[in-house]
């Protein structure tokens, strides 16, 4: 079975900025799942407007499982900021995918902090500087507010990702290539 390490949290936590730094320094592929999306379904934004959240996340899952199933490789997956979020009966397979996702030895967590507040505060300016996202502050701190919870009762390992990426991508790769000797 191919090593898969899975980037979770929500957007604006550094999956993107983060993973190929710590891919390069493990000498493993990176894929963004939100590329990948982009590369079969066209642009993010314009398909749930379309054809709303809950077929984006169906799809999305689609796309997971495309990918998943094709890798030969040692990769770092960024999974999109709402993947482990969606309702428990969006696919009959999700539940079981999403709790395999957070068991897995390598699946990593990344917050700008662990706390409510400064996390909040750091992920609403990133995602502000985004000129790609129709979100405004109001919403933006909305979807940070309600799924900050939920990351943090995810049973996985977590990293703060306030630090520049090569810091925040050396603590996972420590992380990574202990987990590594202990699964051998």
């Amino acid at each position: 079975m191919t090593s898969v390490l899975h980037l979770v949290g929500p957007g604006g936590a550094g999956k993107t900025s983060v993973g190929p730094v710590l891919a390069q320094r493990l000498g493993w592929q990176f894929i963004d799942l939100d590329e990948r999306f982009m590369s079969f379904e066209g642009n993010i934004g314009a398909f749930i407007a379309t054809l709303g959240y809950v077929l984006y996340a169906k799809q999305n899952i689609s796309v997971y499982r495309r990918v998943r199933c094709s890798l030969a490789a040692p990769t770092v997956l960024a999974l999109s900021s709402g993947f482990l979020m969606y309702p428990e009966d969006i696919d009959h397979e999700y539940q079981a995918l999403r709790s395999a996702i957070e068991s897995n030895a390598l699946t990593s967590l990344l917050l700008p902090a662990f706390e409510l507040e400064p996390c909040v505060e750091i992920i609403v300016q990133r995602q502000l500087l985004r000129p790609y996202l129709p979100g405004d502050r109001a919403s933006e701190e909305r979807r940070i507010r309600e799924r900050f919870p939920k990351f943090m009762a995810l049973s996985c390992a977590r990293f703060r990702s306030d630090a520049a990426p090569d810091k925040t991508a050396s603590q996972i790769e420590r992380f990574v290539r202990g987990r590594i000797v202990l699964l051998k």
